[in-house]
């Protein structure tokens, strides 16, 4: 679902150029939609409510584990890993979702209209590999999913920096989005085996924390290069971002893997 809405703001946006109404316009029909959500979201407070009493013994005993300091949390083997792999892997994704359409215009030459409606193939490419990695993962496991993603993304940057025109462009984009799509559930689905249940609270919290920062740090550093060497390191900037990510989670997992073996002889 968040797809979804995501893939739906690139062509409310084009919508609104298109029509002669200007960007501002877009931001208005957003905030009509933004305004209902909160008003819904107020409204439906109530069955939050149900939902809590009937979860409580549940919830005691997943909050009885001993919280950890940051300091403990950095000293688990493979969670600093972990989340340089999600700090890379939510800048590669905001990036791409910010700056692809500024990059099909300044770099491709297409009218402004048609790149947003272009970079929007990367959201639905995110939407549609999520509901298809739902039926992958009774074939593969998180591992597997995690680097499927990551060859997927490589693809479609590959198509990215080849001169094929704007067919490449679209391809890329979308295979962009069908390679982000299983690598953020997978991630956080997977936090508890690698480092146990009773570490994987505080593992997600971090995990999330880095995942922000690469959200917001990322994005204005390319704009950055973008505005004072060139938009065309785009696919490269992307590219660099995927290695390290890939890096970092190989990394994690051979950490990951050590320790359970040395508990296993510990024990």
């Amino acid at each position: 679902m968040w797809g979804v809405g995501a893939s739906l703001g690139p062509y409310i946006m084009g919508y609104a150029l298109t029509g002669g109404q200007g960007w501002n316009m877009g931001y208005r029909y957003i905030a009509i939609l933004q305004i209902v959500l909160t008003a819904i979201l107020i409204f439906s407070l109530p069955l939050w409510k149900k939902g809590s009493d009937s979860d409580t013994g549940q919830t005691e005993k997943e909050t009885a584990a001993k919280p950890l300091t940051l300091r403990q949390i950095f000293n688990i083997p493979g969670a600093k890993e972990i989340m340089i792999t999600f700090f890379c892997y939510c800048a590669l994704e905001q990036t791409t979702g910010l700056w692809a359409s500024s990059y099909l215009v300044l770099r491709r030459g297409l009218s402004a209209e048609t790149a947003a409606s272009f970079a929007s193939l990367f959201f639905m490419g995110i939407t549609a590999g999520r509901a298809f990695s739902g039926f992958l993962t009774m074939k593969l496991n998180d591992t597997q999913m995690i680097r499927l993603g990551q060859g997927f993304i490589l693809f479609g940057i590959v198509l990215l920096l080849l001169p094929f025109g704007n067919a490449s462009s679209l391809a890329g984009l979308i295979l962009i989005g069908l390679g982000c799509a299983p690598v953020y559930p997978s991630i956080i689905h997977s936090t508890p085996a690698h480092f146990g249940a009773d570490k994987s609270q505080a593992l997600i919290g971090v995990q999330m924390a880095s995942a922000y920062v690469g959200t917001c740090l990322m994005p204005p550093i390319f704009g950055f290069i973008a505005n004072h060497v060139s938009v065309s390191l785009f696919p490269v900037y992307l590219l660099a971002i995927l290695v390290l990510m890939a890096v970092m989670f190989e990394k994690m997992l051979a950490k990951a893997v050590a320790t359970k073996k040395a508990d296993i002889v510990r024990h």
